[in-house]
C-alpha cells in the first residue's frame, strides 16, 4: 500500500520559465534512465526477493524514485510557464503541445513514449543489483549533463539534490551487493579455472597493466 504525502520530497522552484529546458528535462521523467524507469525496475525486482532487509531496500528506493518523478514533473510545469504554443519550443519534444496540453507526460526529451522495455528484471539478486548500480550511475550522468545546460539557480538546486540522491542509492545497492555477492549467479558452480583468467589480446600491452597475468576476482564495493 502506498500513501501520497502532498509535500514534495524536496522544494522545487524556478527563477523563470524555460520551455526549451523543460523539453530536455522530460528525459528524466519518461526516458530510459529516468525516475519512472527506476521506480518500476526496483519495485518489479523486489517481488521475488527473499531477504527481507534487501526487499525493503528495493521498495524504499522505488518509493523515493516516485517522489523524484513528482519533483521532475513539477519542475517541468514551472519551466513551461506558458500557454500551449509549439512555436515557443523551437527544438525538442512537441507532443506535450499537441496531445497533452503541456501536462508533463511519460515521454523522453525526443517525445518517445516511456516503455516497460526500459525495465530490467532477471530474478537473480546479484544480476539485478549490478544492473541497479549501473542504472543509478547512468541516471547520475544524465543529471550531470542537465546541470551543465541551465543557469537557473533554483533548477540547479533541484538537480543537485536529485543527483546526490542517485549517488546515495548507488552506495546502498553496492552495500547490498557486498552482502550477497557469493550467492546466486555470482557463486562458483564448478566452472574451470578459465572463468578466472584474463587474456590479453592487445599487443603491445600497457606496461604494468593491472589486468595482465592476473586472476579475475568477483567485484566488491567495500
Amino acid at each position: 500500500m502506498f500513501k501520497h504525502e502532498k509535500m514534495l520530497f524536496h522544494p522545487v522552484e524556478v527563477e523563470k520559465p524555460n520551455p526549451q529546458y523543460a523539453a530536455l528535462l522530460q528525459e528524466q521523467l519518461g526516458g530510459a534512465n529516468g525516475e519512472l524507469k527506476s521506480a518500476m525496475q526496483y519495485m518489479s525486482q523486489s517481488f521475488r526477493i527473499k531477504d527481507p532487509e534487501i526487499k525493503d531496500l528495493f521498495l524504499d528506493i522505488a518509493a523515493e524514485e516516485l517522489g523524484h518523478m513528482e519533483m521532475v514533473a513539477q519542475t517541468i510545469n514551472f519551466l513551461n510557464g506558458h500557454d500551449v504554443d509549439a512555436a515557443t519550443v523551437p527544438a525538442g519534444e512537441i507532443q506535450s503541445h499537441v496531445l497533452l496540453g503541456l501536462n508533463p507526460g511519460l515521454l523522453n526529451a525526443s517525445g518517445y513514449s516511456w516503455t516497460g522495455d526500459y525495465v530490467t528484471v532477471t530474478g537473480d539478486l546479484c544480476a539485478d543489483l549490478l544492473s541497479n548500480i549501473a542504472s543509478e550511475q547512468r541516471a547520475k550522468v544524465v543529471y550531470e549533463y542537465l546541470y551543465r545546460q541551465i543557469n537557473d539557480k533554483k533548477v540547479k538546486e533541484t538537480i543537485d539534490f536529485l543527483l546526490n540522491r542517485e549517488e546515495a542509492h548507488n552506495a546502498m545497492f553496492r552495500e547490498a551487493f557486498n552482502k550477497v555477492q557469493s550467492t546466486g549467479s555470482n557463486r562458483d558452480f564448478g566452472t574451470t579455472k578459465a572463468a578466472k583468467m584474463y587474456f590479453s589480446m592487445s599487443e603491445p600491452s600497457p606496461q604494468n597493466s593491472s589486468f595482465s597475468n592476473t586472476e579475475v576476482t568477483p567485484p566488491s564495493f567495500n
